[in-house]
């Protein structure tokens, strides 16, 4: 058995990387990890310098655990710049470190394959040898710390073996499909009042002259690529005064890449596309990824991202609608809150044992925003809700294993 470490995807073909893994679920496909890295959006210049580990037998690919070495903490969604600030005033280097996580995407799903034929057993010994090579790595090279982000409930099992692992929680909106035939039959879990709001909200959208269409990936023009990143190059201007962590060549060749994973809900008035929101799914499940608008228009932001979503879903019978990090406002519109987690080793024992106690007393506010989170939902009573643990710890979850 070899372990290597290599710093581009393209260093293994496309076949051996993709047959690794037990779903469809995009973003660890190499196409996508290879579209963020040949586009310049993920390399040592941006801080996020690929070093995936694979594990062989002889020409035979038997595992994977995507790594970066980073030397910031942006796009990653798990917020340790307290820690970092910590490090530094004690005279300590929190940066480099090395993560175990997909670029920019707060996407709950696995973060590492085995080869699905193996033995149990065998599987077992891979896994650990993986692991303990990251961390080898990360001692060899004087990085602060180890970090997983956003694993499944069974890469997060798996994870726990390791010593001296933290757990880290929080809180995302995701919304569920109950069987559900039509989006007015899903309206119908909703109280009077809170169905009344979703509606006029809708019409609203309508009223201002949006036409709203979802355009699946292999419809998509290299016109319509260009006009997608002109609108989420904008809207990132506004809001944040940079032009995104995602550039042009990414969205093409991402486009060109994986036609079937993609869909593109594209609002329309008097001819013109005003904005646009950008879809990722699989067999299973819709993640909700970027969006872009000429200017802020009323409710249309929440018609492309979440109910055009939830209607795709519906349509396409997907069990899970995953729009993305953050944003309360979710609640009112049916997405369940539901706790997502992170995995931590820090080098420094000093540190680790004082995150360690942070982690603790965090986990239990976090548990406790989510239940009050939920006394939130516009459902009418009686209306069944997947677990607060459902992504961490459910058994018999199926999407994104």
């Amino acid at each position: 058995m070899r372990i290597d470490f290599i710093h581009s995807i393209n260093q293994v073909s496309k076949t051996d990387w993709n047959q690794l893994w037990s779903t469809d679920y995009p973003f660890v496909r190499h196409e996508f990890l290879l579209a963020l890295e040949a586009s310049g959006c993920t390399t040592s210049r941006t801080g996020w310098e690929p070093s995936h580990c694979l594990t062989w037998d002889g020409t035979q690919l038997l595992g994977a655990l995507p790594l970066y070495i980073k030397t910031h903490s942006y796009g990653e969604y798990v917020f340790d710049w307290s820690w970092a600030n910590a490090y530094h005033q004690a005279g300590y280097d929190y940066y480099p470190k090395l993560l175990n996580a997909i670029p920019f995407t707060p996407a709950t799903g696995p973060r590492w394959a085995l080869r699905p034929e193996l033995a149990a057993a065998d599987k077992q010994n891979v896994m650990g040898k993986m692991l303990d090579a990251a961390t080898q790595r990360m001692r060899q090279h004087s990085l602060s710390s180890l970090h997983c982000l956003f694993p499944s409930a069974a890469n997060g099992a798996d994870f726990r073996h390791l010593p001296d692992l933290m757990q880290r929680l929080d809180c995302q909106f995701h919304w569920f499909n109950q069987e559900y035939a039509s989006f007015d039959d899903f309206l119908k879990t909703f109280n009077s009042r809170k169905r009344k709001n979703l509606n006029k909200e809708r019409a609203r959208v309508k009223e201002q002259g949006f036409t709203i269409q979802m355009t699946e990936g292999i419809e998509l023009t290299s016109a319509d690529w260009r006009h997608f990143y002109q609108l989420y190059r904008g809207t990132y201007r506004k809001r944040s005064g940079h032009d995104g962590y995602l550039n042009e060549a990414f969205f093409h060749q991402l486009g060109a890449a994986m036609p079937e994973h993609i869909v593109m809900a594209q609002a329309r008035r008097d001819e013109h596309w005003c904005a646009a929101a950008l879809y990722l799914r699989d067999s299973t499940t819709l993640y909700g990824r970027y969006w872009g608008a000429t200017e802020e228009y009323d409710a249309l932001h929440f018609e492309c991202c979440y109910y055009q979503g939830v209607e795709y879903a519906i349509e396409h019978k997907l069990q899970r609608f995953d729009p993305g990090a953050q944003g309360e406002h979710k609640i009112a519109r049916g997405f369940t809150p539901v706790l997502t987690q992170s995995f931590h080793h820090l080098q420094q024992p000093n540190f680790a044992s004082a995150v360690r106690r942070f982690l603790a007393e965090e986990q239990k506010h976090v548990r406790a925003y989510c239940a009050e989170a939920r006394e939130q939902l516009p459902f009418k009573d009686g209306h069944s809700l997947v677990p607060t643990d459902y992504l961490i710890s459910n058994p018999h979850w199926v999407d994104g294993q």
